[in-house]
Parts: C-alpha cells; sequence; structure tokens
C-alpha cells in the first residue's frame, strides 16, 4: 500500500524514573522532560530529529512553571518554535496527542514533541523536611530552574478548562476528592451487578493482582514486586485502608518521580529523515467526550456514557472491532475507573486491561501518567507486527475521556477523529437538591476511615422519591462500622434539612 507522506506516525518514546532520596539532588520535573525528550529523539534512531522540531507540548502538572515548553524548546535548539500547554486532566494526554496527530496530517506542523513529568516523591520529601523546591507551586517566590529560565511567555498552544467540575450540594457535605467520588462509583457499580460485598471486594482485589502481574514485567513500573490479591486487599500498616472499599495498594501511587516524552512526525519527514519503518506506529483513530461535569447531574453513578459513545465511534471509525484488540491500557486510577471503561467498550475483564501495571503500581504521575501508556503501547507494537492497542484516558471524576487506536501497521484511511460530546449533552440530566428534609433512598456511599484505620463517616448518595439526587452523611459509629460489612444500596432513610442521614 502507498501511504500518503502526511500520514502522522510516532517515531521515538522514552520513559525515565528518578529514585533519588535527597530533594537536593533530585532532578526536577522539567529536568526529567528534557531528559526523556533526549532519550526519545535517541529511541528514534536519529537524535538530529530535535533540530526539525517545530512544536513542543508539555501536559501540565503539579508544578509552577507557566510555560515550561519554551525552556525545553531552548534546550534542544529550536528557540522559535510553537510552545502548548494543557490543563490538568488525566485525559489531556490523550487529547493533546490526538489533537498534534491532526496537526501532523494536515501539514500544520512537521515535528511535534509531547512531554511531560511529575516529582511526587521528592515533593512530598521536600515538604516532609520543610524545604522549599523552585518549581514547587506552593513556592512564595519562583526561582531560576537549574535547566533554563522559565521564560513566562504564554504557550501558542493551550488546551484545557477552566470548569467548576464540583456541585454546591457535595462541597456542601464535604465531598470534594476523587478519594471520595471513585469509591462511591465502586459500590454503585457493585449494588448494580448485585454481588455480595464478600465476593465484590475478592474479585476487585483479583482484577488489582492483575494488574500488578503486568507491572512485574513492566521494566518502567514503579514498583515490581509480585502480590497477591489477598495483600491488596487486606488492611495492614503499609497498606492502610483509606476511603472503603479500597485501600492503598487500589488508590493511584502518586508518590513517583517520572517523566515522559513522545516524538511525532509525518510518514514522509520519518523517511527523510532515515528513521527505519520498525520505530515507526501509527495512530489509527481518536476520539474524545465528558460525562456531564457535576457527578450529581449524572443519571446513574455506575456507568459512563461518554466512553460508551466514544468507543462506539472510535470503531467505527478505525473499521475494527472489540475482538480486533491486542493490547488495551485502561484508565487506572482506582478498580471502579477500569471496570466502568471494560462495560462501556465492551471488554472482558479476564483480559490484560493495562500494559503497564497501572496507576498504582506502574506509577501513577498524575496527569502524565497516560503518556506513559502511549510510550509502552509503542513499545510492545514494535515487538509484534500486524497488532492494535487502544489506550483510553480520564480526567476529573469518571468526567473527560480521550481513546486512540493505534497500530504497527497503517490503515487503509487517514486518521480520524470525533467528539461525541452532542450526544452526551443530549443525555438525560439528573436534578440536584442542595439540601432536603424527609425520605430517601441511598444509592452509593463511601465510608472514609480516620488515621487509626477507624471507620469515621460515610458521605452518601441519596435519591429522593421524585428522583432528584441529594447528598448526606452518616456520623454514627455503629452505622458507618455496619456499612463496610454489609450492603446499604436501596435501603430507605430519612435526612434532615442539615444533611444527616438515619437508616429506617
Amino acid at each position: 500500500m502507498t501511504m500518503d507522506e502526511r500520514t502522522p506516525v510516532i517515531v521515538g518514546v522514552a520513559q525515565l524514573e528518578q529514585r533519588e532520596d535527597d530533594p537536593h539532588v533530585a532532578r526536577e520535573p522539567l529536568a526529567l522532560m528534557l531528559a526523556a525528550v533526549r532519550a526519545a529523539a535517541a529511541d528514534c534512531g536519529n537524535p538530529r530529529i530535535l533540530a526539525e522540531v517545530d512544536s513542543v507540548r508539555v501536559v501540565r502538572g503539579m508544578w509552577g512553571y507557566g510555560n515550561p515548553a519554551r525552556a525545553l524548546a531552548e534546550q534542544i535548539g529550536v528557540p522559535r518554535a510553537e510552545t502548548g500547554l494543557t490543563s490538568l486532566g488525566g485525559n489531556y494526554v490523550q487529547s493533546l496527542t490526538n489533537r498534534s496527530f491532526l496537526d501532523i496530517q494536515s501539514g500544520r506542523r512537521e515535528v511535534i514533541v509531547v512531554t511531560g513529568a511529575e516529582c511526587g516523591r521528592t515533593q512530598a520529601r521536600a515538604s516532609k523536611a520543610g524545604l522549599e523546591l523552585d518549581w514547587n507551586p506552593l513556592a512564595t517566590a519562583p526561582g531560576t530552574s537549574p535547566v533554563a529560565r522559565d521564560s513566562g511567555d504564554p504557550p501558542e498552544l493551550y488546551l484545557g478548562s477552566d470548569k467548576v467540575t464540583r456541585h454546591e450540594a457535595e462541597l456542601k457535605r464535604g465531598i470534594e476528592r476523587p478519594i471520595q467520588f471513585y469509591p462511591m462509583f465502586e459500590i454503585a457499580l457493585r449494588h448494580a451487578n448485585g454481588e455480595s460485598v464478600a465476593a465484590h471486594r475478592e474479585r476487585i482485589s483479583q482484577l488489582w493482582a492483575g494488574f500488578n502481574k503486568v507491572a512485574v514485567d513492566n521494566p518502567h513500573a514503579w514498583i515490581r514486586t509480585p502480590m497477591s490479591a489477598a495483600q491488596i486487599s487486606a488492611p495492614s500498616p503499609t497498606n492502610r485502608a483509606i476511603s472503603y472499599p479500597y485501600t492503598k495498594l487500589m488508590n493511584s501511587n502518586n508518590s513517583v518521580d517520572q517523566g515522559a516524552a513522545l516524538i511525532l512526525t509525518s510518514v514522509g519527514r520519518a523517511r527523510r529523515l532515515g528513521i527505519s519503518e520498525e520505530r515507526w506506529v501509527y495512530p489509527i483513530a481518536g476520539t474524545e467526550a465528558w460525562d456531564h461535569i457535576t457527578v450529581s447531574e449524572r443519571d446513574n453513578l455506575h456507568s459512563s456514557p461518554a466512553i460508551r459513545y466514544a468507543a462506539t465511534k472510535l470503531f467505527e471509525l478505525a473499521d475494527v472491532g472489540v475482538a480486533d484488540l491486542d493490547l488495551v491500557d485502561l484508565y487506572s486510577c482506582f478498580p471502579v475507573a477500569v471496570q466502568v471503561a471494560a462495560n462501556e467498550i465492551g471488554l472482558s475483564q479476564d483480559r490484560p486491561l493495562t500494559v503497564t501495571g497501572g496507576l498504582t503500581f506502574a506509577g501513577g504521575p498524575l496527569n502524565n501518567y497516560v503518556m506513559h501508556a502511549v510510550a509502552r503501547t509503542v513499545e510492545l507494537l514494535r515487538e509484534r507486527p500486524g497488532s492494535r492497542g487502544l489506550v483510553s484516558a480520564n480526567g476529573g471524576l469518571l468526567t473527560k475521556h480521550a481513546l486512540c487506536l493505534y497500530a504497527s501497521e497503517p490503515a487503509q484511511k487517514p486518521f480520524d477523529w470525533a467528539d461525541l460530546q452532542p450526544e452526551v449533552d443530549a443525555g438525560f440530566r439528573r436534578q440536584v437538591l442542595v439540601d432536603h428534609d424527609g425520605d430517601a433512598t441511598l444509592e452509593t456511599y463511601v465510608v472514609m476511615y480516620g488515621p487509626s484505620g477507624e471507620p469515621r463517616i460515610a458521605h452518601c448518595a441519596c435519591l429522593t422519591p421524585d428522583g432528584q439526587r441529594t447528598w448526606a452523611n452518616v456520623t454514627d459509629y455503629d452505622t458507618v462500622s455496619a456499612m463496610v460489612e454489609e450492603e446499604f444500596c436501596g435501603r430507605p432513610a430519612r435526612i434532615d434539612g442539615n444533611g444527616g442521614l438515619r437508616f429506617a
């Protein structure tokens, strides 16, 4: 088949991690990005490709740089390259990459670097020691980066959103963090599946043990120690209970220092640079969609219409089906994110659903995890001629979704992309009550644990008799303790006007 010279390809990938204990010695995120970019150039077989980069695009992290892409462009010798930056969100690696593929295909850009890094481990160690890092967003005064001074000029390309994602009704009950919302999604899914508490706990522990098994064989994974399902599910001094039904080993592991980079170009440019076709990986199609921006307004708390629409369209654009996928990496901040995505895409949970080991074991560098998933997918596709891989990205509270299908061989048609937002927005939107005084049915809940591992408070999503959603809390110790042992979803209850909930 004769390929169009504008066909986009990934030609270079790199993943880096550092385990330096001294925050004074550890490299900062910008330095990790620079090292990853140079390693990705070496990976493609022709480091001179950096001289032809005309866009450097960075996924925002928990650091205070204004335009890190400009500093990187200057360091690699292309000071006039376009610079780009995203807002916060685990979806933005794939969203930015999808856009970059379109820019290559249209001829708007020739060689694009996409990179990002987080140093959560070093930040935590510095905070514990009372040290101030000049790249830390909490620093009182910005300093000079050891890599290059942040130029301060705004990026030419910005991809992101400043939409408020928490509803007043949630905030009023103290519900705002992912470690509160995702366990509620998990319990809602358990109830929808009709599982017992014990069977559910065993199943998700086995799911996560499967992710750990993949991490053991991934040379880039942060945790490569084999772990059993029992070790993952059982609370211990090193695996504390955080928010029922999750232990620490079912949460994203943000205490990592990791960076990654991708180099994208066209088939024509790759040929002119002498990059071997054995290094090329082809994006076939991409799709994106967001579920209703606040959790309160969603129809239910155990599904994702956005993933469903995006996946259906993705397979249509690529002219493939689920059975054609050789590799899959589903976003894995918590077990429920994997299960919901698998359900909506139509993937069996008995097959491997990660190529990295997921955010717990491979590492959870916050917004940049998906870059590691893409890089690992590229490595594996290169080893398997004729294979295809799906990568999904998720940002917010199971909110923002971006998917892409990659292949070791070119498709019969150009890369295609679709936004399924109109379909999602046309769906049912639930009415919300900030305060409610009267009867309700418990929809789902999460039990938050105290510092000593004791059940402390249960946050609850409830439905009123006329189908409106409202939120309430349980603080009675005996009731909260029972909620980690028994199924409470579906039970009738009464909410006082101040958000206190008691069961009938």
